[in-house]
């Protein structure tokens, strides 16, 4: 699995994305930032539980699907009646809920602080 990449910000002002366990040299004033200082299971758990979240709202989504495929089954065409209030609930009710929890688990994530080496 691939982790999301790590913001490295330099003490000269210098940002760089840098994926977990590369090292960063700043082209500026040439201090060197390993990301392997960060706890490899804090990390990977970080990264498991988004992946978690995504395959849980995909499951939803296909869960709804198939409910709406079979309920087009049953009832024929006039199902398609139905089709803007499921897209509305989805992305006016559910969605926004999702964005919003997933926000909030964000900004109580851990920050780490490197040191150059």
């Amino acid at each position: 699995m691939k982790g999301a990449p790590i913001t490295v910000k330099c003490d000269c002002g210098q940002v760089q994305y840098v994926a977990y366990g590369e090292m960063w040299e700043c082209p500026t004033c040439g201090r060197r930032w390993n990301t392997e200082q960060i706890p490899a299971e804090e990390y990977w758990g970080i990264m498991r539980e988004a992946k978690r979240q995504r395959l849980l709202m995909m499951g939803v989504s296909v869960t709804i699907a198939i409910s709406f495929a079979l309920l087009a089954l049953v009832m024929g065409p006039a199902a398609w009646g139905f089709a803007p209030i499921v897209i509305g609930a989805w992305f006016l009710l559910l969605m926004p809920r999702w964005r919003r929890k997933l926000r909030i688990q964000a900004r109580s994530l851990p920050r780490w602080q490197l040191r150059p080496e």
